[in-house]
């Protein structure tokens, strides 16, 4: 993105912005568009500094989206035009508002799994399990590539390097590869579904690529995150760890929390297939589903809590047990950092677009290299800066691409920032998670390896998928 800025510099005279009806101004070249390029740079620095500031990443952009409006806004104002900034900031925010809904409903589901202790039994019988070492690497792999589809990929990258701290201990060296192989293999697991990544779902709720197409890029995915998987395996150290007891049951009504959510994904699939309807709509249908369930578990906790409890030989009461499910806490632990943090990139990057600068950008990518090479480039940029900002700029820029070019570029967007720790949120996360044995320059020491599976996904899917292009 910030190589993207530089160029916009250079051709400002190429730019034009674009207002609600018909109106137009032309800010490219003003002060105006200047001070919004430098404000969005700044905000967005501060959101890489996160991890030395501890600055919540959703402050700085939120600030930045509600100067580069009040600029726009205030310009278009002093101009006689009082409507087309309020109109193209409304167009933003809705697509804000069903991007922010669809993800409520999908993390409320995930904490209320985590609440039933579904992703706790996981870890611990694969931390009991006595595996190797390398078993471990190729098990919480597997495990990240295809539950990272379903749930979102920061979540199942954070569940899998549970697993790894708890037996790789003081073994650096394994923690640090392993942790590498879950960030590729999450972010690889990801890119072929709208619900592994906010990019794919970005796609998928503009109606550009239908639901079933996202799987063609399934087989890229797996050579994506197997290429480097197969290489780094030969360093992991040949350690068989002890076996340990499994002493943790999933609470009341798990399953049935499990099937609610895969039915919610069919409801919104569903709504947006065959209803054309926007797939949050299914979402918060489904989320409907969640909250009669657990209108039915707190009122029967009492009593059908207990005999639950005595048929998994509990004898003790815990704090889960004696307090009733409760879908509100489970909607309240939802990550509001990063949706949050979704409306400052939405509205900046939108604001941005309305000056004119994605028109730039859009011509010297898309038009003067080629989609091809652009693509490319949007998965390196997504290494360096975070993917969201970069997709909903090229879903702005709405380039004129085969199929083919754009399940390339969900593609680059979803696995580019597998390159770098902080290309992806989940790489973000685990260096947090696994502080002082995962970290940057650890990854950065397997980042040709990972960027050997990055151009190897991008052959296979021309190759295999060369009926769309």
């Amino acid at each position: 993105m910030f190589l993207q800025l530089f160029v916009l510099f250079g051709l400002p005279g190429m730019a034009m912005a674009m207002g609600g009806g018909g109106e137009h101004i032309d800010l490219t070249t003003s002060w105006v568009g200047y001070a919004s390029l430098l404000i969005f740079v700044v905000a967005y620095g501060f959101v890489m500094a996160e991890e030395y500031t501890h600055m919540r990443k959703s402050k700085p952009v939120l600030l930045a989206a509600g100067i580069i409006w009040g600029l726009i806004g205030w310009t278009y104002a002093s101009n006689g035009f009082t409507h087309a900034a309020e109109i193209a900031v409304r167009h933003n925010i809705l697509e804000y508002a069903e991007l922010f809904l669809f993800l409520l409903v999908a993390m409320t589901y995930i904490n209320a799994m985590e609440e039933r202790q579904v992703f706790e039994a996981l870890r611990v019988r694969l931390v009991c399990a006595g595996f190797s070492l390398r078993k471990i690497f190729w098990l919480t792999g597997v495990l990240a590539f295809f539950i990272s589809p379903v749930a979102d990929n920061l979540t199942t990258a954070l569940l899998m390097c549970a697993v790894v701290m708890a037996i790789g201990k003081d073994n650096v060296k394994f923690v640090s590869l392993a942790c590498i192989n879950i960030v590729v293999a999450a972010n690889a697991g990801g890119a072929f579904s709208p619900f592994g990544d906010i990019t794919t779902l970005m796609v998928w709720q503009k109606g550009i690529v239908d639901f079933v197409t996202f799987f063609n890029l399934f087989i890229p995915s797996v050579v994506n995150w197997l290429v480097p998987a197969v290489i780094m395996s030969f360093a992991v150290p040949k350690i068989q760890p002890e076996t340990c007891e499994i002493n943790v049951h999933l609470k009341r009504g798990s399953y049935w929390v499990i099937g609610l959510f895969l039915l919610t994904i069919c409801t919104a699939v569903s709504f947006h297939n065959f209803l054309h309807l926007p797939p949050m709509m299914g979402m918060m249908t489904g989320l409907a589903y969640l909250k009669l369930f657990g209108f039915y578990l707190k009122k029967t906790h009492k009593t059908k809590g207990q005999q639950y409890r005595r048929r998994q030989g509990e004898e003790d009461e815990q704090i889960g047990d004696i307090v009733a499910f409760d879908v509100f806490r489970n909607i309240a632990r939802a990550e509001w950092d990063t949706l949050m943090f979704f409306y400052g990139v939405i509205l900046c990057v939108g604001g941005l677009g309305f000056i004119g600068y994605l028109a730039v950008t859009s011509q010297v990518m898309y038009i003067s290299w080629g989609p091809t090479a652009a693509n490319v480039l949007v998965g390196f940029l997504s290494a360096i800066v975070d993917n969201i900002p970069v997709m909903f700029a090229v879903l702005s820029m709405q380039p004129d691409m085969s199929m083919g070019h754009w399940l390339l570029v969900t593609l680059t967007a979803g696995v580019g920032g597998s390159m770098l720790s902080i290309g992806s949120a989940a790489g973000v996360a685990l260096m947090g998670q696994a502080r002082g044995m995962y970290t940057f320059g650890g990854h950065l020491k397997w980042a040709p390896v990972i960027a050997l599976g990055y151009f190897a996904s991008i052959a296979t899917h021309f190759f295999v998928n060369s009926r769309f292009f």
